[in-house]
C-alpha cells in the first residue's frame, strides 16, 4: 500500500532507512491530475529502482496567471490510487506552506534555454520551476529523477540548473505519450470541453505532417505551414511555433544549421482559452 506524506521531515526519515538498506531512489516531480503520461514515468521510475516517489504539489511559484494557478485541476485522491496501481513506493502531498515555509527569493536563470519559448511567453515560469524541482532534490535527493518530453523546454532548464547547482541526480528523459488521436496527454485535457477535445488533435496533426513537408521545404515555410494549418482550425490559436536546435533551443535558419532539429509549439484551444504545449523532432 502506497505511504502519503505530508510533512518533509516523515519522508525524509523514511528514505533514510532506505538508504541504510541500499536502496536506490526514484523521483517523479508532478502537479497531480495524473494520466498515463505520468504512469510511465512511475513504472520506468519503478522499474529502474528500488524505492520510487511521486510528489504530487501544485507550485505556486511557477504560474504567472492566477487564473491558471486557481483553475488548475487537483485530484490527489484519484492521483494517489493511480500510483497504488504502478507501483509507486511514496507520495509527497505538502501544503505551500510546508513546502516553503519562507518565501524562496533565489533566483534562477539560465540564457538562453530559459529565455525563449516558455520563457518569452511566461514571465517567472521556468524560475519557479528550478525553484520547487531543486527543492525537492534537495528533499528526496533521488539517484534518478524522470520527466517526460512534452515539456520538452522544462528538462533542457532543469539539466542547466543541475550542473549549475552540481546536484548529483540523473536525469532520465520519458517519450512523450499521446491519446490514440494523437492529442499529447496532459493535465490541462480535462479542463478541454467535449468540442475542444475534438479540435485539440489537430495541433499534431499538423506537426506530424510537416515531418513529410519539410523535406522539400524551407524552415521558414515549414513554420507557415505549420501555422497556417492549425490557426484555420476554428477555436485554435497558435502562440508560438518554434523550430530549433534540440540542445540550445535557438531558432535555426536552415535545415543544414543544426543534426538535431526539434519544432516547439504553444497553441491556445477554445474559448477560455486552455494552454496546450507540444513538440516534433525533424533530426535527432
Amino acid at each position: 500500500m502506497i505511504k502519503v506524506f505530508n510533512k518533509i521531515v516523515d519522508l525524509q526519515n523514511q528514505l533514510f532507512e532506505d538508504r541504510k538498506q541500499g536502496k536506490t531512489i526514484g523521483l517523479v516531480p508532478t502537479m497531480g491530475a495524473l494520466h498515463e503520461g505520468h504512469a510511465s514515468l512511475v513504472k520506468r521510475s519503478v522499474a529502474e529502482n528500488g524505492i520510487t516517489v511521486v510528489s504530487v504539489f501544485v507550485n505556486p511559484t511557477q504560474f504567472n496567471d492566477k487564473n491558471d494557478l486557481k483553475n488548475y485541476p487537483r485530484t490527489l485522491e484519484a492521483d494517489c490510487k493511480l500510483l497504488d496501481e504502478c507501483g509507486a513506493d511514496y507520495v509527497l502531498a505538502p501544503s505551500v506552506e510546508e513546502m516553503y515555509p519562507v518565501p524562496d527569493t533565489r533566483h534562477f536563470e539560465y540564457p538562453p534555454i530559459s529565455t525563449v519559448m516558455e520563457g518569452a511567453h511566461r514571465p517567472g515560469h521556468f524560475n519557479g520551476v528550478c525553484q520547487v524541482v531543486s527543492r525537492l532534490f534537495y528533499i528526496v535527493r533521488p539517484d534518478r529523477a524522470y520527466f517526460g518530453e512534452k515539456d520538452w523546454q522544462q528538462i533542457a532548464v532543469i539539466k542547466a540548473m543541475v550542473r549549475h547547482l552540481d546536484i548529483k541526480v540523473e536525469i532520465v528523459e520519458c517519450d512523450i505519450v499521446r491519446d490514440k488521436d494523437g492529442l499529447a496527454k496532459s493535465s490541462r485535457n480535462t479542463l478541454l470541453s467535449a468540442d475542444e477535445r475534438a479540435i485539440a488533435p489537430a495541433i499534431y496533426k499538423a506537426l506530424k505532417d510537416s515531418t513529410t513537408y519539410a523535406k522539400k521545404h524551407t524552415v521558414q515555410e515549414t513554420h507557415d505551414k505549420v501555422v497556417a494549418d492549425i490557426n484555420k482550425v476554428e477555436g485554435l490559436d497558435v502562440e508560438y511555433f518554434s523550430i530549433v536546435d534540440g540542445n540550445t533551443l535557438q531558432d535555426i535558419q536552415d535545415w543544414d544549421d543544426s543534426p538535431y532539429v526539434v519544432g516547439c509549439i504553444t497553441v491556445y484551444c477554445g474559448k477560455t482559452p486552455i494552454r496546450l504545449i507540444d513538440h516534433i523532432k525533424y533530426k535527432s
